[in-house]
């Protein structure tokens, strides 16, 4: 961390020079005083710093990218905890910081002092005698004066920053509405017979729910380790549409708390403020903006990569399909199946065809042994080793990990959060907590990571047990962590996942599920619960041959979502009738070949495009698919475990970070440019 110091800083945890953050010492009421005194500081020596004359890298930008990190790392143990321990303290706090901290990253890129001195330092002969990565940063930051509004004029500059601080605060209402939402709905249930077939682990998680709550019985939640569970399992019909209906309507005008935590309002001012802004800056529409910082070229063709994806598998899709409803009436199901009875009977299938289920699968994966393994394949790949630590956390069940080199150095640490809990926002998630960076003393600062999912908790003294499907979840969210973690670029603004195209950052986390379906893997981190014994051939086989199960039907599901955000960010004109609903159906009626009742809201819990940084970007899934798909097969043709292989992907990919073209990366690290063949051929649908 830089130098600076003042007394605002004197006992504070948010702006003490710390390795990591002190998590127990945090006191939300004492969060915006420190974020207003680490405010007033950079932006005093903000101004110092661009007195300079001539400015360069050393005198200007290196010092305000040092001051640049101490923001960073004193807000993101408040962003942290406003995700993993979300009281109403925290809440408070963090909506209160939240608009100075945007208020401060809009103006910092509408500073025409900062501007010229970025435009003077490109246009000098120092500039070509700079590292790559400095290079980078000083063209992305053009890029960004431009997208962040410095060739405004006064009156549109001010609108923009406006419209930027009004998005901040939206998204995060986004996400404080659906999490508030999830968290209201429950359901207490005393009659087991209502709950047959649910699996013993989900039976003990509910009863835990309910022990927790001081009731007997049983409570079902919309949390993911309950709800998934009841879809795929329970018998009963009206339970499993309760719980749709309930999960499909969350934060909307419907269902069991209709207009409570109401999104609707809040995704129309989102759309319009999204439009608005790009329309500003020139652009046509906000997918247009979008995609400045991507590797797409254009909309169009981002439109014909996923048009084309449609085309190749909603055929494997309906056939899939067809074969379900013929399952399900031969086997005593309705004559038309709805989106509650799918999961079931998809489940119900799987057993049949396979003679394997998720829940069969369980007691192999405790996540002690998965994490192990995981960690094994990182040493054999890459010769690092990965040791237990000791570290102040926010919850008794993280975990925390230091990652050495071959030689034994750390290279960076992170703690693991794996398991779900009230106050604990949903899904899986990788974040920065500190990034890595050359000190102005040439000493390093390490990059430390927060790995977050949200599984089924130990139950008494029984760990945590995943399913195949969970284990996929953390070997992807440790590969976005490895890319964060295995950086050899030391500026910040290049290094990890910053400055790395979007619809490329999804390479590495994808890349990291491949590894799950390999046998001497599976060995590693399948390990049954009680015997220790790995999974049997016998068991083995059926679960690579489970593997494109479905695989039709979870395309077109994937493509939904994308066609959905993309049309979303370039049609949305509500006097036109472009409104969120009429998109999503065209959108449905392109791809989707299971019908959506009417009362789903689908959009009212779309985080990824309304909360996080997936706006007119979850294309990037399906674009990065391809090219893990295609980086995998430079091991599978060259040997999985090949030293030389490994290197070249760690030196090329993992190493680099943003401080070089995502497309130039990838053509060092494969000889070419990407094909989509080996996408194709992992799902089955190869011509």
């Amino acid at each position: 961390m830089n130098d600076i110091k003042t007394a605002a800083g004197a006992g504070n945890p948010l702006l003490e020079d710390r390795p990591l953050p002190a998590f127990g010492a945090i006191q939300p009421g004492h969060m915006e005083p420190a974020v207003d005194a680490l405010l007033a500081e950079l932006k005093s020596e903000t101004a110092r710093l661009l007195g300079a004359d001539p400015p360069t890298w050393e005198n200007t930008l290196k010092p305000l990218e040092d001051l640049e990190d101490r923001l960073d790392r004193a807000f993101s143990p408040v962003s942290h905890l406003h995700n993993v321990a979300d009281t109403p303290a925290v809440r408070a706090a963090y909506n209160a910081c939240l608009p100075k901290i945007t208020n401060y990253a809009t103006g910092r890129y509408q500073n025409e002092a900062l501007h010229r001195a970025c435009r003077r330092i490109a246009g000098s002969p120092d500039y070509a005698r700079l590292g790559q990565a400095e290079r980078r940063i000083i063209d992305n930051a053009l890029r960004d004066f431009r997208l962040t509004g410095i060739e405004l004029g006064p009156a549109d500059r001010a609108r923009f920053k406006e419209m930027r601080q009004q998005l901040s605060q939206l998204q995060t209402r986004f996400e404080e509405n659906l999490l508030d939402a999830t968290q209201a709905w429950k359901k207490h249930v005393t009659d087991q017979s209502l709950l047959d077939g649910l699996p013993e682990g989900t039976l003990a998680l509910a009863a835990q729910t309910a022990a927790r709550e001081g009731k007997s019985g049983w409570m079902l939640t919309l949390d993911l380790p309950c709800y998934r569970p009841v879809m795929a399992y329970a018998r009963d019909r009206a339970l499993r549409r309760e719980l749709y209906e309930a999960y499909v309507t969350r934060a909307s005008e419907l269902g069991p708390h209709a207009g409570r935590f109401d999104n609707s309002a809040v995704m129309d001012d989102i759309l319009r403020l999204r439009g608005e802004l790009a329309r500003l800056l020139g652009f046509k529409n906000f997918a247009e903006y979008s995609l400045a910082t991507k590797m797409a070229r254009s909309t169009a063709q981002v439109m014909e990569f996923l048009r084309d994806l449609a085309r190749r598998s909603k055929p494997h899709a309906e056939r899939e399909f067809q074969e379900l409803c013929a399952f399900a009436q031969e086997h005593g199901g309705p004559r038309q199946l709805t989106a509650w009875d799918v999961p079931y009977y998809s489940e119900r299938l799987r057993e049949r065809r396979f003679r394997l289920s998720q829940e069969e699968l369980r007691p192999y994966f405790p996540v002690p042994v998965v994490l192990q393994g995981m960690f094994r394949l990182v040493e054999r790949l890459y010769g690092l080793r990965i040791e237990a630590g000791d570290a102040e956390t926010w919850h008794p069940d993280v975990q925390f990990f230091t990652l050495r080199g071959p030689e034994g150095g750390a290279r960076g640490m992170f703690y693991v959060d794996l398991y779900a809990r009230p106050l604990k926002r949903g899904g899986a998630w990788m974040d920065e907590c500190v990034s890595r960076r050359r000190r102005g003393d040439g000493s390093l600062q390490l990059p430390v990571a927060y790995l977050n999912c949200n599984f089924t908790p130990p139950v008494g003294d029984r760990p945590s047990l995943l399913t195949h499907e969970e284990v996929l979840t953390l070997f992807h969210e440790f590969g976005h962590g490895l890319h964060h973690l295995l950086t050899a670029v030391d500026r910040p603004g290049v290094a990890g996942i910053h400055g790395v195209a979007w619809d490329a950052v999804e390479l590495p986390s994808q890349f990291m599920e491949h590894w799950c379906w390999e046998r001497e893997v599976l060995d590693w981190i399948g390990r049954h619960c009680e015997t220790g014994k790995p999974l049997g051939d016998a068991l083995y086989r059926r679960l690579r041959a489970s593997r494109n199960f479905h695989a039709g039907l979870q395309m077109v599901r994937q493509l939904e979502f994308a066609l959905f955000d993309f049309r979303l960010h370039t049609e949305y004109d509500p006097l036109r009738g472009r409104t969120v609903q009429a998109i999503l159906e065209e959108v449905r009626r392109l791809v989707a070949v299971i019908e959506t009742p009417e009362f789903n809201r689908f959009p009212h819990g779309f985080s990824h495009i309304f909360a996080g940084g997936y706006a007119a970007g979850y294309y990037s899934y399906k674009w990065a698919e391809v090219l893990s798909a295609d980086a995998y097969a430079g091991f599978r043709e060259e040997g999985l475990f090949n030293p030389a292989v490994a290197r070249r992907f760690l030196n090329t990919i993992l190493e680099q970070g943003g401080a070089r073209d995502a497309m130039d990366l990838f053509v060092e690290f494969r000889g070419r440019e990407p094909r989509i063949d080996a996408l194709l051929r992992e799902y089955g649908m190869a011509a």
